[in-house]
């Protein structure tokens, strides 16, 4: 029966390279200066980079058509607001604040305590500030109430004296005074009640807010930043104080790349160390130093010029792309290894263009596969609706697309110099002549300086690396044993049940506090905020999007039944609406609102006793309610998702035209769609390396392998990555999607290797991959593990997790590598026509 390959493509391809390789070995200078002149021309663009850079939160790292941001254009067009009449309840966006958070491990709710808070509340209004030359306080700035700064319910409740704590009886959560309500959860954390009644005994927490106008940005920017040096400068012995404000995130969020700038130094100086080290050979004319030392700099000019090239293309820089230069620098690794292995496989007796056109012809189409399957993974993640992930797929396909030319042309340059020297029998640091074997009366040590240049007399071959001989005589046949199968199905079987199990266990949604440092000083503020006051969550306002009739008793119980929907959730913990409190008045005051005229005729004079509800109505230009809203609260007992999705669903069931809306909402839509969208990124890049293995391997049964070895990575790291506590986020998908091309990059080796072979035994195929590709293949995993290791150190969650994403990648990429798929290729015996 006639053997079934695919070397249509496989095999021109081969071809073309053997003559690239010869062109390049021949005429290898060119191919040394233009790549440097080209990298250093892109480069440029580097100067653009703080003109390019966009690491707006928002816009970054929510799905850029969230529906929630759709809520939010509504809201806004709908319910116009009145400077002076601020209502914290009825933003939009997250207002433009600063909050302090002051706490008493015993009770906060003393005269003593609460004078500290005072004199607190008083440095903050008083702090002066300087803007173009003037100076301005508090005051000039603040969001205004009938024409006085907002001010903090607890405050106004003692009357700014501490000493009036002990006549005031306070109840939780809502406290009544004067006709007024104060909503004491948002102030009170972590409060004791009296005998199961709703009077607090004593709290360990209160919560102040200071919101500031939206007028002048650089003004209010100034005062925040004020904010955080006075605050964090101050010291009590009664009360400890975390902070933050509206811009701290995002300030905090920018310091990140700075934190990585010095590990980048390391990196290079650990890969340039790795590499000479396992490229050192004993031989001072065989050793592939220079080589070594040529890839790490290809990979250098990857970065220049992919980066360069986009920051000219007016393409966004976001702080996710700093970890692109550890990604590319593994990959042109391997590539390097893979080359050098080729290179030594060649005749030592033909001239630096044969040697060089055997190795492309070895060599290039595997890296081939590898770059392709990498570059269209990161691609694919470009369709992705968080800037973060496209902006970091872009960079890194473009690098990776760069560390292929450069690794065929500039590095493959590198090798035929190198070529030139060996050759002429040359010493790799001096460049002196020096002789093959040890003259006579000589010593030691001049043997291991000035001596080199043997080679295999028989094979004509360079002398094979004890490593590749240990992979070649002891480990490729122990793995090909029968009861080693069977240990390797048995260890792929406990893998894989593991992996399903994480799986299972993987939560969704970034936690906004993992875009800080882990110094920040917004840790121990959401330590505080999660500690005192994690019982009530949003405040959600609840939009009737559609005309009316508040007066008609049927109209009435259908938006009442709306409203006791809401109210059974088991998250929600109570309703606050305009119409209710409306109803309420009415019947205290004996008015009848049954018909339209007089519903509209009673509103003006309670909208004037409740200013605030003028807010909550859109009227037409002839008075009539064109759209209103109300609000719900709920509690933290149920997940963000479930309760947005919850909401949603509620809303979408009443018989009333209702939307809900949180500005915390913009930042919750990624769980609606983050799940969805990795497993579509995923599952369309697995077709993808399937086809590209289809066209290139020639061999179907092993592109099927390769895709196999894909969808086992993946679903071994998403396991994994969920037991080490690492949640499904826009930062990790962007991990998930790089994950897709590096856990191709050693099964389409050793697959590509093993159809190669010319041996017929399926075993003795496998053992013949493993003797050529093995040794690289493992030196590409560690230079890569290396590369990212510094990682581990780092103070920011994005670079913590990155690290920890492309551990667990090579880790199970080289596990299939090297265990899993020679196995099972070996397994494929019985099938040997396919080969």
């Amino acid at each position: 029966m006639a053997v079934l390959r695919t070397y249509c493509v496989e095999r021109p391809l081969r071809i073309c390279f053997e003559m690239m390789g010869h062109f390049i070995g021949s005429h290898p200078w060119w191919f040394l200066i233009a790549p440097l002149i080209f990298s250093t021309c892109l480069g440029s663009g580097f100067y653009l980079l703080q003109d390019r850079m966009s690491n707006d939160i928002e816009e970054q790292f929510t799905p850029f058509d969230g529906q929630a941001k759709l809520e939010r254009k509504y809201i806004q067009e709908t319910f116009t607001g009145n400077d002076s009449t601020f209502s914290r309840l009825r933003l939009s966006t997250d207002g433009n604040y600063a909050i302090l958070i002051a706490t008493n491990d015993r009770n906060i709710l003393t005269v003593e305590s609460l004078q500290d808070v005072l004199d607190l509340d008083f440095q903050v209004r008083s702090m002066v500030v300087q803007f173009d030359n003037q100076s301005f306080e508090y005051v000039d700035v603040c969001t205004e109430v009938m024409g006085s700064c907002t001010s903090n319910d607890i405050l106004d409740i003692i009357k700014t004296n501490a000493s009036n704590i002990d006549t005031v009886n306070l109840t939780f959560p809502w406290y009544n005074l004067n006709s007024r309500s104060f909503p004491l959860y948002l102030s009170l954390g972590n409060v004791k009640l009296l005998n199961e009644s709703t009077v607090v005994e004593s709290a360990k927490a209160i919560q102040l807010y200071y919101y500031l106008r939206e007028d002048n940005k650089t003004k209010t920017d100034l005062w925040l930043e004020s904010f955080i040096k006075l605050v964090s400068n101050i010291s009590s012995a009664d009360i400890q104080v975390s902070y933050s404000t509206s811009m701290s995130m995002q300030w905090e969020f920018e310091k990140s790349p700075g934190s990585v700038i010095h590990l980048f130094s390391i990196t290079y100086a650990i890969a340039i160390t790795f590499s000479i080290i396992s490229c050192w050979r004993l031989d001072n004319v065989r050793t592939k130093v220079w080589v070594a030392a040529c890839g790490v700099l290809s990979t250098g000019l990857a970065v220049l010029s992919g980066f360069g090239l986009l920051l000219l293309l007016d393409q966004p820089f976001v702080m996710t792309v700093a970890s692109c230069p550890f990604m590319i620098l593994g990959i042109g690794l391997d590539d390097m290894f893979i080359m050098i292995s080729c290179w030594q496989r060649t005749s030592v007796l033909d001239g630096v263009p044969e040697r060089l056109a055997y190795t492309y012809k070895d060599a290039t189409v595997s890296i081939t596969i590898t770059t392709l399957t990498d570059a269209l993974a990161l691609f694919l993640g470009c369709s992705s609706p968080f800037g973060s992930v496209r902006s970091f797929c872009l960079y890194a396909g473009i690098s990776i697309c760069f560390c292929y030319l450069y690794s065929i042309t500039f590095l493959g340059a590198c090798m035929a110099l190198n070529g030139q020297r060996e050759a002429e029998n040359k010493h790799w640091f001096t460049c002196a002549n020096i002789p093959e074997d040890l003259p006579s009366r000589s010593s030691k040590a001049f043997g291991m300086c000035c001596v080199g240049g043997s080679y295999d007399r028989i094979t004509e071959k360079e002398e094979t690396e004890v490593v590749s001989h240990m992979f070649e005589q002891f480990y490729g046949p122990f793995l090909t044993h029968k009861s080693t199968k069977v240990c390797v199905f048995f260890l792929y079987a406990g893998y894989l049940a593991v992996s399903i199990y994480g799986c299972f266990n993987l939560n969704e949604g970034l936690d906004i506090r993992n875009l800080a440092l882990d110094d920040s000083y917004l840790i121990k503020y959401y330590n505080d905020q999660g500690q005192h006051f994690a019982e009530y969550s949003c405040n959600v306002m609840v939009a009737v999007k559609q005309p009316f009739a508040y007066w008609d008793a049927d109209e009435q119980k259908h938006l009442c039944s709306c409203i006791s929907h809401f109210e059974s959730l088991n998250f929600v913990n109570g309703t606050l609406a305009w119409f209710l409190s409306f109803v309420q008045y009415a019947n205290a005051s004996n008015l009848n609102i049954s018909s339209q005229e007089s519903f509209l005729t009673h509103l003006p004079d309670f909208l004037e006793l409740n200013a605030m509800f003028k807010h909550d109505i859109n009227f037409t230009a002839d008075t009539k309610i064109r759209a209103s809203r109300f609000f719900v609260q709920t509690l933290n007992n149920a997940s963000t998702k479930d309760m947005m999705i919850g909401l949603r669903k509620t809303a979408e069931e009443c018989q009333v035209d209702l939307l809900v809306y949180h500005p915390a909402f913009i930042y919750f839509d990624q769980y609606t769609v983050i799940m969805d969208n990795t497993i579509q990124t995923i599952t369309v890049a697995v077709m993808v390396m399937l086809v590209v293995s289809l066209i290139l391997i020639p061999s179907p049964l092993c592109s099927l392998w390769v895709a196999f070895s894909i969808c086992s990575v993946i679903v071994g790291v998403t396991g994994f990555m969920a037991l080490w506590g690492v949640n499904l986020d826009s930062i990790s998908m962007i991990n998930l999607v790089m994950c897709i091309g590096f856990s191709v990059d050693f099964s389409a080796h050793i697959s590509y290797s093993f159809v190669s072979s010319p041996k017929s035994d399926v075993n003795e195929k496998a053992i013949d991959a493993m003797a050529c590709l093995g040794y690289p293949i493992l030196q590409g995993a560690l230079s890569t593990i290396l590369g990212v290791l510094v990682l581990s150190m780092s103070g920011s969650y994005i670079f913590r997790t990155f690290f920890k994403i492309v551990f667990l990648v090579i880790t199970f990429g080289l596990l299939h590598g090297l265990v899993f798929i020679p196995v099972f290729l070996t397994l494929l015996g019985a099938f040997g026509k396919w080969f």
